[in-house]
């Protein structure tokens, strides 16, 4: 069912929209025979003020749920900085909401959300599926994700694709001659490797070749570092491929232990880095994912979206650059 919203309120009473506003919230400057019409038509329509509706009349702000993964701290800093300078700008309260791997019922804790009385929310969490999703539409509220590429009637997503970066990046070196190519498994983005995977298989694919070498990381080892530690004692790629830029460093220094070097043995290279990286020696070789523009659009399209704005894209994609460094040759 549609959610009945404060334009539907007006055109019901054929008044404007400032004038429904002033019924709502109270404000004595109404004619009676309008204020009257405007109320039959709340009361026909069902309709219930959310913060929007009454904000319009009292400068109030409506409140946005941020919903991000507490192992993805270290990568969404700039993500959040960016839905932040766009929520000042239209007067919107951002509350943050985490979850962890021990979390599994994300519905639950949307829910949760949703009895806090938020108009709309911002999701970071590549674990969530569009068929988890699609179940919070009952909610009729607006969802914006950001970093998986989805969308529906009351969903929308911005993105960067790691697919195509990932195509790009592997058809290079295959190009080269090289073949001897690995993506390391993160268990904490397994979305984001499934991109990845499906990039270097769409590569190999273009030269008549099948992509095999993906490192899983067993349940038993805490770390992709303890785990490397044994691998590179037996392995060798031309080139290992990272999701973050925490275990390409894993990748390094495990293949070092070994008597690899990188980048004259292996060469190593993630699609996210941080601060770190520039602490790193040799530097990762990384691509540039413009994590505050993710978090400015996702803001941004919220705004449109609570505010019945049209929208041309329910599915931003937004650009990357690829940096080689030092552990590339």
């Amino acid at each position: 069912m549609k959610r009945v919203t404060i334009y539907d309120v007006a055109n019901e009473a054929n008044v404007s929209l400032a004038t429904v506003s002033r019924v709502i919230n109270g404000l004595e400057i109404v004619r009676e025979d309008t204020r009257i019409r405007v109320n039959q038509a709340i009361e026909k329509l069902g309709y219930k003020p959310n913060a929007i509706a009454q904000g319009l009349a009292l400068q109030k702000t409506t409140s946005i749920a941020l919903l991000v993964p507490e192992a993805s701290f270290n990568y969404t800093g700039q993500i959040i900085s960016g839905l932040l300078d766009v929520a000042k700008i239209y007067k919107y309260n951002i509350t943050l909401h985490t979850t962890s791997e021990a979390i599994i019922q994300i519905g639950e804790i949307i829910e949760n959300i949703i009895k806090s009385r938020v108009d709309g929310v911002i999701i970071y969490n590549d674990k969530l599926m569009m068929d988890e999703l699609s179940a919070l539409t009952k909610y009729n509220f607006p969802i914006v994700v950001v970093g998986n590429q989805l969308s529906s009637d009351n969903i929308a997503s911005v993105y960067v694709n790691l697919q195509k970066a990932m195509f790009e990046l592997v058809s290079s070196y295959l190009d080269k001659g090289m073949t001897d190519i690995a993506i390391i498994q993160d268990r904490k983005n397994k979305y984001m490797v499934e991109q990845l995977i499906k990039g270097a298989s769409q590569a190999f694919e273009r030269k008549g070749l099948v992509f095999e070498n993906f490192i899983e990381i067993p349940r038993e080892y805490r770390s992709s570092y303890t785990y490397l530690r044994e691998y590179f004692k037996k392995h060798k790629h031309q080139l290992v491929v990272a999701h973050r830029d925490s275990q390409a460093m894993a990748v390094i220094n495990a293949a070092s232990e070994a008597g690899l070097s990188v980048p004259k043995d292996m060469e190593v290279v993630c699609i996210i880095d941080s601060k770190y990286n520039s602490m790193m020696r040799p530097q990762i070789s990384s691509f540039a994912i413009p994590s505050y523009d993710l978090g400015a659009v996702a803001m941004r399209v919220m705004t449109k979206m609570l505010n019945q704005s049209p929208i041309e894209d329910k599915e931003i994609e937004l650009s990357y650059l690829y940096t080689p460094r030092q552990s590339t040759k």
